[in-house]
């Protein structure tokens, strides 16, 4: 959603002094401001409800006053950095309230945040920008204003008017694991404006019996199959040394490159150390010296740069090179498959209970010999000595070899998507977790959780 917005003006105003915002959201983009929700009113700047994340990676809720009076501020002293989190995040509002601190509460995963680097509540009685039914106030998704686009995922977003709810309403603690979990059809009262969105799919209608639709103002709502209840890999901005290289489309596109020696590199947020996992990724710029595979966990990138990329032995990499097709690891490559064209599809089938990983093109599968011509069951794997019981990561090592430092490679770990296209036919995935381009081979799944839970 990083130019995406959902906007609504409410023709009626609804309870000002007191309201509760619950959203499931997923971070993508690190150390910037990024807006889960506000309102804002465009004939004199005031705004009011931002739910944020702000530069420093700190949670803020921010409320201007409408009476004169304190502007509202409370940003925690935690810092919130996971871009394989659903945060769930719920601000009750009460400024009827006669201890201060009860006039705003946030909590956070089912926990209440009392620790703030500034904590400033309003007056008591003071009435919000939110809510209020104005020709010139605009209710926002995913921004605020025209700015500080929120980059990541949001679902299931609550809006109770009138009423102040405890986090329980929306999640509930799973008493199997012990995590927060989503309740998926919570129910409380939703007064005059009250909505729910994003519930059920990329939908801007109103999925309560309120009829508070939203439009979509900029950009474009994508479906993704990545929820509070299945979280599938993303490329890891905390896992990485990108030099030459940034992340975009929820951290599933990787951009950049250079001529220089040393490679990009990064990796994705679900490992395994068993099971079968197949994902997809699109070389739009054909010719560049990427290498796409697997890596041990081993060693923190953003401390080393590397000149052989995964095939280095620093990263127990295995992996494969679009610009050529070679196979390479170990410390060396050779001939595996053949390079690829733009806009072709690599395929990638990890199987850690043999220990092998074997990569295709388009569909088809490596022969070894320099050719993807086979189905999975007559392939041959391009590596066979995975280490057993240890824990791989997707990774990627980026290097530019046109001298246009912007070669792009577009991730699918099921999401259905390559940047914010969608995959054009879905092939057939008997685990039924995600959606792919091609077929999946049989016994694999998606890198999810519940595709390590199968």
């Amino acid at each position: 959603m990083a130019s995406t917005r959902l906007t609504k003006v409410y023709g009626s105003s609804g309870n000002r002094k007191t309201y509760t915002v619950s959203a499931w959201v997923k971070r993508a983009a690190l150390d910037t401001t990024t807006c889960v929700v506000s309102a804002y009113r465009s004939t004199d700047g005031l705004q009011t409800d931002i739910m944020r994340f702000v530069n420093d990676n700190k949670f803020q809720f921010y409320m201007h006053s409408t009476s004169g009076g304190t502007n509202a501020q409370l940003s925690t002293i935690r810092r919130f950095r996971d871009t394989n989190a659903w945060y769930h995040i719920v601000t009750r509002v009460d400024t009827t309230q006669s201890t201060a601190a009860d006039r705003v509460r946030i909590y956070i995963n089912g926990v209440q945040e009392t620790a703030f680097s500034t904590e400033t509540y309003p007056d008591q009685n003071e009435q919000s920008i939110w809510g209020l039914g104005d020709s010139n106030v605009t209710h926002t998704l995913g921004a605020v204003g025209t700015s500080n686009y929120l980059d990541g995922y949001m679902s299931h977003v609550h809006y109770a008017d009138g009423q102040s709810l405890a986090p329980t309403v929306f999640g509930e603690t799973d008493t199997t694991t012990g995590e927060w979990k989503i309740k998926t059809n919570p129910s409380f009262t939703l007064g005059t404006n009250g909505f729910t969105l994003l519930k059920d799919g990329n939908t801007v209608t109103d999925q309560s019996t309120n009829s508070n639709d939203f439009s979509v103002a900029s950009g474009s709502l994508s479906k993704s199959e990545d929820n509070p209840s299945n979280l599938f890999c993303t490329l890891n901005p905390n896992d990485a040394y990108l030099n030459y290289s940034t992340l975009s489309n929820g951290n599933l596109t990787l951009t950049g490159g250079s001529q220089s020696v040393n490679y990009s590199m990064i990796r994705g947020n679900i490992g395994a150390s068993s099971g079968k996992y197949y994902w997809e990724v699109k070389a739009v710029d054909n010719a560049e010296i990427d290498q796409v595979g697997v890596a041990l966990t081993e060693l923190y990138l953003s401390q080393h740069a590397s000149s052989g990329g995964l095939q280095s032995t620093a990263w127990g990499g295995k992996g494969v090179q679009f610009s050529n097709g070679y196979k390479v690891g170990d410390g060396s490559g050779s001939a595996y498959m053949g390079g690829f064209s733009a806009n072709e599809v690599l395929c990638v089938a990890l199987d850690l209970d043999n220990n092998k990983i074997t990569f295709g093109k388009n569909g088809q599968w490596a022969d070894g010999s320099g050719n993807t011509n086979q189905t999975y069951a007559n392939s041959t794997a391009a590596f066979t000595n995975l280490t057993a019981g240890e824990v791989y990561l997707p990774a990627h090592a980026q290097r530019d070899s046109a001298g246009n430092n912007s070669g792009i490679s577009q991730y699918n770990f099921g999401n259905g998507y390559f940047g914010t296209t969608a995959i054009s036919s879905e092939g057939t995935n008997a685990s039924g977790i995600g959606k792919f381009e091609y077929d999946v081979p049989t016994g694999f799944t998606a890198l999810s959780t519940k595709g390590l839970n199968e």
